[in-house]
């Protein structure tokens, strides 16, 4: 395999190829045009070949030159896309995300790890909130909601459509799944603003009895798990909200009945084009995990 020539002289030789002149060449490099002209010498005797004609008034590429200069140009090219790419510093970005308790603690907590992995130029600031419907805080980027989408701001991101099923400690989830109809008399752990979940749970079991009563009324799914993985209530969840503690064996669900939310969780943007790129990264990386 020949030996490459001096990446000095390839660096010299791709310019005075880009500009047809060793003059614009030693401008640009920084060098005087003697030098670019023996730089341009010695790689000619390098390879035992003309790479520039001569002229009165300037150089011109022969055919090999020509031939020569496009791989040559586009492998500095390609350098310096891996060079930017690798090693020139990120501008940091801080995104301050609100998100409803529920979500804030049970989904963003504990996976914001790996959002800063995969994006270490972006700083998270999160706070929660039970309940929102508008920015009133003028530091707030992204606004993670729960409701119908219907609020006045122009940057409302979906995040798909959700389902709820019955929530329990194991035991009492083989004692339901024996004996439905026990579900009558079960300590409902009711979250306030889902009071039709119950009556339409009950008719997807088909359960021709009434609703008992809620033993804990609570803002919030997560008060409502809370309660729950501590062995007493019963709730319907959010699946999302769920889903660990179901995988972890603290929660089990005694029906494979689901109920369709009527409500779902929405990223509300704030217009900025400065953060408008941080905005969309965020919310792809938030579908990737989340549904």
């Amino acid at each position: 395999m020949r030996r490459l020539p001096h990446v000095t002289w390839l660096r010299t030789f791709e310019a005075a190829a880009r500009h047809s002149s060793f003059a614009s060449a030693a401008d640009e490099l920084n060098l005087t045009p003697a030098a670019v002209s023996q730089q341009i010498k010695l790689l000619e005797e390098n390879l035992d070949m003309k790479l520039f004609k001569r002229l009165p008034k300037g150089v011109e590429l022969t055919d090999m030159g020509q031939a020569y200069a496009q791989p040559v140009r586009a492998s500095f090219q390609d350098l310096q896309t891996a060079t930017d790419g690798l090693f020139t510093p990120k501008l940091k970005t801080t995104l301050h995300l609100r998100a409803s308790i529920s979500f804030g603690i049970l989904v963003l907590a504990p996976r914001l790890s790996e959002f800063r992995a995969l994006h270490p130029e972006i700083d998270i600031v999160l706070s929660t909130t039970v309940w929102s419907d508008r920015m009133n805080d003028a530091r707030i980027d992204l606004d993670i909601r729960y409701g119908n989408g219907d609020w006045s701001e122009p940057d409302i991101w979906s995040l798909g459509r959700g389902s709820a099923t019955v929530v329990c400690n194991p035991k009492d989830a083989a004692r339901l799944q024996r004996n439905p109809e026990a579900l009558a008399e079960a300590e409902t752990v009711q979250i306030i603003g889902s009071e039709t979940d119950w009556p339409a749970m009950f008719k997807a079991l088909d359960l021709d009895c009434p609703v008992p009563r809620p033993w804990l009324p609570v803002d919030s799914s997560v008060l409502a798990l809370a309660c729950i993985t501590k062995g007493r209530g019963v709730a319907i969840v959010n699946r999302m909200f769920s889903a660990s503690d179901i995988q972890r064996g603290t929660l089990a669900e005694p029906f494979t009945q689901k109920l369709e939310t009527k409500n779902n969780f929405y990223v509300v943007a704030r217009p900025d084009p400065k953060k408008r790129k941080q905005q969309e990264l965020f919310y792809e990386w938030l579908m990737s995990i989340t549904f």
